[in-house]
């Protein structure tokens, strides 16, 4: 009864397959929660496939409504073995992003979980079923070969994670002092690369923007009216490019940082992204001047154009259109504030010309930007324990590019937050073909075995609480 022998028994757990047959039930529930009929799928996820796992644990669980109507519900998975042990607050995700089945290649699909050579393909693969599926047979590995974890957990498994997670801090200010805890720690996103093992600290913020140009109702034949109506389509364009140059530089600049702090610069001196050869190359000239790439991705605002539209791009007629719209999006790192965007694009566009265009919140809510600082003992305490199970330093992001709800359990719940991703940036993550690779879930699996066996041994970071 050892780390090694705990550490052992995990990989013998994904080497004999049974890591992946529990993957599989999972990938082929379709919890889309971005479609509503899909809603009692989250029913049957959390009921019929999650909760037996945790009562084989010996955890306590109980399936939860969400405070807002009409998303999934949340499971509370609690297993206390001690008043004076360290007390782990983990988080997962239930739901997936659309299936898209028709856009697939051919021979794989949403649904069905299929291996090809060190991919596994399927829908929640690496968002986020195969990850939180990780956490959960490292626990119960470290159960089976300890006869206890050692420390007690709270593990919370949402349902709308894909809708921005609506009703998640309210749910964890209702249930504030249930959900108490020393430390999050939790997986979703992608390392910084395939081969390096990554712990990160926070996530960026994301706020989506609709603007709109309607000069009238209709469109009207470009012959008869061309040269004398002005085009939507052509005002929103360079509306768009007053914000941002073709080189990707934001030229508002009250949207972005005033700088990037020193303990932020250094921990990025390490974490350079390095795309795999199947991945998307980076084009270094594009995004603002002078920062590195690690620090374009992680330590900085960025404004993106995700859809435009204007007339009938499916089916184009020779007329004048009569709106256009746009989505853009804003990545923001700790430090912004996010209530001034719409504010400041507001008084720039009106300076500019542009009053035309309207700019609305493109969701109801959005994610906030949070960052742990990287000297933080917790940070230390999981570097350790993740290099002592590969032999390799893991890269320490302060954040990742993407966004997550991390502020329910920083902010509201006020827990230093440690995450570990299972996934990598090439894995097609919310578009089709999604995938895991094998070889980053067994590692994953190693890893998290050992840090959960760590956290009942000696050198544990004390509760600032």
């Amino acid at each position: 009864m050892t780390r090694e022998t705990a550490i052992s028994r995990a990989t013998r757990h994904f080497d004999e397959g049974q890591f992946i047959e529990d993957l599989a039930r999972r990938v082929a529930i379709r919890t889309e929660s971005q479609i509503p009929e899909s809603r009692p799928y989250m029913d049957v996820y959390l009921k019929q496939e999650i909760t037996p796992a945790f009562d084989r644990m010996g955890f306590k669980t109980e399936i939860l409504p969400n405070p807002v109507e009409g998303v999934g519900p949340i499971l509370l998975a609690e297993r206390i073995e001690g008043p004076n042990l360290p007390t782990v607050l983990m988080y997962g995700h239930g739901d997936v992003i659309r299936g898209l089945e028709d856009q697939w290649r051919s021979g794989i699909g949403p649904w069905q979980l299929k291996q090809e050579g060190d991919r596994y393909y399927g829908r929640g693969t690496a968002d986020n079923k195969g990850q939180h599926s990780v956490n959960m047979a490292a626990m119960e590995t470290v159960i089976a070969e300890r006869g206890k974890l050692g420390f007690n957990v709270k593990f919370m498994l949402e349902t709308g994670e894909e809708l921005s997670s609506p009703g998640l801090k309210e749910f964890c200010e209702t249930h504030k002092q249930r959900l108490k805890a020393d430390v999050l720690i939790a997986s979703d996103g992608p390392r910084l690369s395939a081969k390096r093992p990554t712990l990160y600290l926070g996530s960026r913020g994301c706020m989506n923007l609709t603007f709109t140009v309607e000069l009238r109702e209709g469109a009207h034949h470009s012959g008869n009216w061309g040269g004398l109506l002005a085009n939507p389509g052509i005002v929103l364009a360079h509306a768009l490019a007053s914000i941002v140059t073709r080189e990707g530089k934001v030229l508002v600049r009250e949207l972005l940082p005033e700088s990037i702090p020193d303990s932020v610069r250094k921990a990025l001196l390490d974490c350079q992204p390095t795309p795999e050869p199947d991945e998307p190359q980076i084009d270094p000239w594009w995004g603002e001047p002078g920062l590195s790439a690690a620090e374009k991705l992680y330590a900085w605002n960025t404004f993106e154009i995700l859809a435009f539209r204007t007339g009938n791009p499916d089916n184009p007629v020779n007329a004048i259109p009569g709106k256009a719209v746009a989505t853009v999006q804003i990545r923001f790192v700790a430090g912004t504030d996010a209530n001034t965007f719409i504010p400041i694009l507001r008084k720039h566009l009106d300076a500019n010309g542009y009053e035309s265009v309207q700019i609305s919140m493109a969701r109801k809510s959005f994610m906030q930007a949070t960052r742990l600082d990287p000297d933080n003992a917790w940070v230390r305490w999981a570097a350790e324990s993740i290099r002592r199970t590969t032999g390799a330093k893991p890269a320490i992001l302060p954040n990742i590019g993407g966004s997550l709800p991390n502020d329910c359990f920083s902010e509201t719940l006020g827990l230093p937050t440690l995450w570990v991703p299972h996934s990598y940036a090439g894995c097609s993550q919310h578009a089709p073909n999604e995938h895991a690779l094998g070889s980053v879930m067994r590692e994953g699996l190693q890893m998290m075995t050992g840090l959960f066996w760590d956290l009942a041994e000696e050198g544990v970071p004390k509760s600032l609480s």
